[in-house]
């Protein structure tokens, strides 16, 4: 088989917050830019990478979605518990610090891992947990 990953979905609450993250702060390109207000899908990928994207979705669109489970993702999302992603680099500590430099809330700095990997994370502006490994 050859399968690869073409785009994974991470929720967002405030596109234009999600975009600026991605975009303006990990450097992300703006591969689409569909739908208005809340109601915006927005994919976004690494720069010479064109075969694999990030689906920024308003995260309780589906009709088939209830009240109940709307309020539960929001809950979700609010604790920082619903989405994650885990990126890489080769530039660990100066993505580390382009990051802090910025409005991301810190998780952890970046620490070797006792299963032997060196990594740090933040939150986005949805709360989505952004993991960042070094790529050795």
């Amino acid at each position: 088989m050859d399968i690869t990953i073409h785009a994974s979905f991470l929720p967002h609450d405030d596109p234009d917050a999600s975009l600026a993250f991605y975009r303006d702060t990990l450097g992300f390109e703006v591969r689409s830019d569909v739908g208005q207000g809340r109601m915006r899908w927005i994919t976004v990928g690494p720069a010479g990478q064109p075969g694999t994207s990030i689906l920024l979705a308003p995260p309780a669109a589906d009709p088939g979605i209830t009240d109940d489970e709307r309020r539960t993702i929001a809950e979700m999302m609010a604790k920082g518990t619903y989405g994650w992603i885990l990126l890489a680099t080769k530039d660990l500590d100066g993505t580390f610090e382009r990051l802090q430099a910025s409005d991301a809330e810190v998780v952890q700095e970046p620490v070797e891992q006792p299963y032997g990997i060196r990594d740090c994370a933040f939150r986005d502006p949805a709360g989505n947990l952004v993991r960042i490994q070094e790529l050795r």
